[in-house]
């Protein structure tokens, strides 16, 4: 588990096939002190699986199906990354709860500095803009982000200079894919007032009926 607010970037120094995957090797630009094999660390938003650690550098292997879904599949030598380790359960929960797992990905359609903060708009999948809501959260490459706007297949952030600065969203322009996660607590929601699952058959549906009849009306 994560919570999007980035620990410092890192440079991809190779990218090679491993079975249908692919096996990354980053180098970072904070201590790895602490970090073992087997820890988790989010990479533009995607959690990987340290399966390599030497010096300041780690490698990941990411599968065929994270590929499909991330634009690590489009990541070249010498890219800048977006890096977080894991949260601890002691931390501070600066940003909002991010699991790593991606939902797919967006394309920005503008960039505008507005003197303050920088407002970076997204075309996106009807599928995955279903889950954004005005002022909630998203998870861009692994930036927690507030939704300024948002409508089907589309939504709006602005960007404050520090975050600019310290991440690769102030090296992102028009026409770049960027990792998305939304919210998770949204799409569990959905799912109990679904009630969709066919293998439970003791599941009754969580409409207005439901509600008054548990006493919650």
């Amino acid at each position: 588990m994560f919570t999007g607010i980035i620990e410092g970037l890192g440079t991809l120094a190779n990218s090679q096939p491993a079975g249908t995957g692919r096996r990354l090797t980053i180098s970072v630009d904070f201590d790895l002190d602490g970090t073992r094999i087997g820890d988790s660390i989010a990479v533009n938003g995607v959690c990987l699986t340290a399966v390599e650690i030497s010096g300041n550098r780690f490698s990941a292997d990411v599968s065929a199906e994270t590929l499909s879904r991330s634009t690590l599949a489009e990541a070249r030598a010498d890219q800048k990354m977006n890096l977080e380790r894991a949260l601890r359960l002691s931390d501070r929960l600066d940003g909002h709860l991010v699991s790593g797992h991606i939902d797919g990905s967006a394309q920005i359609t503008h960039k505008k500095d507005m003197g303050g903060s920088i407002v970076f708009g997204f075309a996106v999948s009807e599928q995955i803009s279903r889950y954004l809501i005005a002022k909630g959260s998203v998870a861009v490459d692994g930036i927690s982000l507030t939704v300024n706007t948002c409508a089907a297949g589309r939504f709006e952030i602005a960007v404050i200079p520090h975050t600019a600065k310290i991440t690769t969203l102030g090296l992102k322009n028009p026409g770049d894919r960027v990792n998305i996660e939304t919210d998770l607590i949204g799409k569990y929601v959905e799912k109990f007032l679904k009630g969709d699952d066919p293998d439970d058959s003791r599941q009754e549906k969580i409409d207005m009926t439901f509600l008054a009849k548990t006493g919650f009306l």
